[in-house]
């Protein structure tokens, strides 16, 4: 299908006005894509800062009468289920050809209404120091979690409000299959302490000598051990999913030249290069973008194929989220 010719013309690289972004990362990767792009740019963003499941709701809330320009990071899964809705539109930047081949696939996915900015796979952060008091031996596998002497001791987030959980959901059912996930999760509830709001509380929380360990990102487990604290992320033998964070142009965007200049700059090597320094431990999606160290590569864990276009797709989310309601959500702790 051919594109309009808005959607490739590219956007002045100085624009004025304001722009209202959604970032649904940690708070302090917004605040410095805040303050570098006011930097260099005569924009003033107004930003906030919400879970991938609570700026879908939003989005989607406001579809009449939208007030959100662009909504950056956060699991793409819902960034697929909002393309799906038509709540984002569709934008080609001049960037797109820099990016990893996930990255292009997920945009290409979406009809070009979204696009992955990083990627980083699922696991869990302990925190060693606890296990060692305890004599706890180190979880290596998804079937570890489910020992009785981790009896409240994990933390993990509620995946209608958090992308992260939404993931953990969905990488278990494609690991198992949906009803011995389900059953998974149901034993895997004796040991929770804690359904979190937002996806990457439960490591923060271990960090802190609060929880034992919390199924994560590993990247953020691997922020909280750069931190200095005393954290270990693992990556679960059976294997796991992953992420792609990504990027989207919220339709009737009222600062659409704007969010275009917002787009373009944040797909660039240099912005990409700068998350390290907010402690952002992703792949980012630019392939010339400085890979931070510390950062889990793709190539030393055992991912599944993760099917995004199925478990971003409306329906089933909608009805994996409404099993969990029932038969977690009901008996959480």
């Amino acid at each position: 299908m051919l594109a309009t010719a808005a959607t490739y013309s590219v956007a002045p690289a100085m624009a004025a006005g304001d722009l209202n972004v959604i970032c649904s990362a940690d708070v302090v990767i917004c605040e410095q894509l805040q303050g570098d792009f006011e930097a260099k740019h005569d924009i003033k963003v107004n930003m906030v800062r919400l879970s991938s499941g609570e700026s879908y709701a939003k989005i989607r809330a406001e579809s009449r009468n939208p007030k959100t320009d662009i909504w950056w990071g956060g699991t793409g899964d819902p960034h697929l289920q909002a393309a799906s809705e038509n709540l984002t539109q569709e934008y080609k930047s001049e960037k797109l050809a820099d990016l990893h081949e996930w990255a292009q696939k997920q945009a290409e996915s979406s009809g070009f209404k979204t696009v992955g900015v990083y990627a980083g796979a699922l696991g869990w952060g302990y925190n060693t120091e606890i296990f060692k008091d305890k004599g706890l031996a180190e979880p290596a596998c998804w079937a570890d979690l489910l020992k009785p002497e981790l009896k409240a001791e994990i933390q993990v987030a509620n995946p209608n409000s958090s992308g992260t959980a939404y993931t953990a959901l969905a990488s278990l059912v494609q690991i198992m299959g949906e009803d011995e996930a389900f059953d998974y999760l149901k034993e895997l509830n004796n040991n929770v302490s804690q359904y979190t709001k937002s996806g990457s509380a439960p490591v923060k929380a271990a960090a802190r000598g609060e929880t034992g360990l919390g199924i994560v990102f590993m990247h953020d487990a691997i922020a909280q051990a750069a931190s200095g604290f005393p954290v270990k992320a693992i990556a679960p033998c059976e294997g796991t999913g992953y992420e792609i964070g990504s990027m989207s142009i919220v339709k009737g965007a009222r600062n659409l030249d704007n969010a275009k200049v917002w787009y373009d700059w944040a797909l660039s090597p240099e912005v990409q290069s700068r998350m390290k320094e907010a402690k952002s431990f992703q792949l980012p999606s630019n392939k010339a973008a400085e890979v931070p160290p510390e950062a889990p590569k793709f190539e030393d864990i055992k991912l599944i194929d993760y099917d995004f276009t199925t478990y971003g797709n409306p329906d089933t989310r909608k009805s994996l989220l409404e099993r969990w309601d029932r038969e977690i959500g009901a008996i959480a702790n």
